[in-house]
């Protein structure tokens, strides 16, 4: 059995591909035009905030005082370009790929966690229902289940 990976290492690996590029970009001014559609669609997909970092960290600032207005998952992304930019090394691995074995478990403890009161798993379950909700079909019909999920 494999060793569980850190809910850091799981948003890294998840959004690999985002962290690299922005951070690259971030180290070649002249790749803003390529970094601008990447960030548009992004704020377009609800990360006004992450965005917003992003484009402080694109224009020099490096204070980690402004990652406080972003949630956890926003939070490490925006930690981890960062770290890219002052080593390039610690970038996520672009070739290694999210453990999916991990997303029930972690599922699971969101829905815990938001059953008992804490807020911040309740508002990321929300939006993640909400997206769902958008998609349709089978990922409609499951984000219904996590409001009976966390009311017991």
């Amino acid at each position: 059995m494999t060793e569980p990976i850190s809910r850091t290492d799981q948003i890294r690996q998840f959004h690999a591909q985002f962290i690299n590029a922005v951070a690259e970009a971030c180290m070649k001014p002249d790749e803003y035009n390529q970094l601008e559609p990447l960030l548009k669609q992004a704020e377009q997909a609800g990360w006004k905030d992450l965005v917003s970092v992003i484009r402080k960290i694109y224009t020099g600032q490096r204070e980690t005082g402004m990652l406080e207005i972003l949630d956890e998952e926003d939070h490490v992304i925006a930690s981890s370009i960062l770290q890219g930019i002052q080593n390039p090394a610690t970038l996520p691995d672009l070739e290694q790929k999210p453990d999916g074995s991990m997303a029930a478990p972690g599922l699971a403890s969101m829905i815990q966690a938001a059953a008992t009161g804490n807020a911040p798993a309740l508002s990321l379950l929300g939006n993640m229902g909400e997206q769902m909700s958008k998609v349709g079909g089978e990922m409609s019909r499951i984000s219904g289940i996590f409001h009976r999920l966390v009311n017991g």
